[in-house]
């Protein structure tokens, strides 16, 4: 099944000036900047939060101004993100293709982030919707509670200078613990989903209950989209663009391998894994906690944790209103998460 034909269907002209909406926002008259623009736009990908506001948008009453602002606004926070998060975790790679700090520059990196977040607060700014201007706010919020909650969690926070009230005492329970990675991923990948949905209801005046509904719905398609991410960390990378083991080289221990420990507590591995947060393993010894995490069914487990959540998402469905070409591409949409293949 085309799972992408399937969502763009019912969205096809909105997302074509969603697209352009996007491209006119973003452009810039500083040459640096518009090199960093055209980068990220040749870069493509699927568009699958767009997706996601419009969708809801639409199945909640209508794509009004309201919504097209909202949704160039939540991209353009995205995209600062992956920014800002290749230049802490180092990372050459996005989606197949050079990020901006390896094609640029880890400051042009940085600063064209801010950029796009400032102007991400012009556009959701021009909603005039008070709500939907208070959720975005919070979602920059969240995004980067939870990329500092990962930081803390795996150990390689650096040395803490001292300071007038006293040393610093990181919160991060256990690291091995399904609590602390569910939280981490709340708040980093999901929250994301989550806003799309929710601001797409409100955008088309929804009612709060519906509201709601779509921001579950785009929660549970987030926690299915980062455990999808985190188990392609343990395969071949040639169709995903990025290293194997690079979680495990930058420090995260994420769901398959959490569990794997858990059931087997061998002592090899918890030292292999205490070495991960210590930023100290190996290149062997990442394959030889691989293939540890693979036989004792960490992927397997993963997996179904994944489906659990895709099956909650199609849950809420019922409580949304009711639209058969928009349900059917909301119901591709979360199969397209959990079976894509990048």
């Amino acid at each position: 099944m085309d799972y992408v034909a399937t969502i763009m269907q019912p969205i096809e002209a909105e997302m074509s000036q969603f697209r352009a909406r996007f491209e006119q926002v973003a452009s810039s008259d500083n040459p640096l900047l518009q090199a960093v623009v055209d980068h990220t736009l040749r870069r493509g990908g699927k568009q699958m939060r767009p997706m996601l506001t419009l969708l809801m948008a639409k199945l909640c009453g209508g794509i009004t101004p309201v919504a097209y602002h909202a949704t160039v606004a939540l991209e353009l926070l995205h995209t600062a993100s992956l920014m800002h998060d290749d230049v802490v975790d180092e990372s050459d790679v996005r989606r197949g293709q050079p990020s901006v700090r390896s094609a640029f520059s880890n400051k042009t990196a940085v600063l064209s982030g801010d950029y796009y977040l400032a102007t991400a607060l012009c556009e959701v700014a021009q909603t005039r919707h008070l709500r939907i201007i208070d959720i975005v706010a919070h979602l920059g919020q969240s995004l980067a509670d939870g990329e500092l909650l990962q930081l803390a969690s795996s150990g390689q926070v650096g040395p803490v200078k001292p300071h007038a009230t006293g040393p610093v005492n990181f919160d991060t329970a256990s690291p091995f613990a399904e609590e602390s990675y569910y939280r981490i991923i709340r708040k980093k990948t999901a929250s994301l989903f989550a806003t799309c949905a929710q601001t797409g209801a409100l955008a088309a005046n929804a009612s709060d209950e519906i509201a709601e509904n779509a921001r579950l719905f785009g929660e549970y398609i987030g926690i299915c989209f980062q455990i999808r991410d985190d188990i392609f960390d343990y395969f071949d990378p040639s169709e995903i663009g990025k290293p194997t083991g690079n979680d495990l080289r930058e420090g995260k221990l994420t769901l398959p391998i959490i569990h794997a420990l858990q059931t087997c507590p061998d002592a090899t591995a918890l030292a292999l894994a205490a070495q991960v947060r210590s930023g100290t393993i190996s290149t062997t010894e990442i394959a030889h906690l691989i293939d540890f995490t693979k036989a004792h069914g960490g992927i397997d487990y993963a997996t179904q944790a994944m489906h659990r959540y895709r099956d909650r998402a199609l849950d809420t469905l019922q409580y949304l209103p009711h639209d058969d070409a928009i349900h059917t591409a909301l119901a591709a949409y979360a199969n397209c998460v959990v079976e894509r293949r990048k």
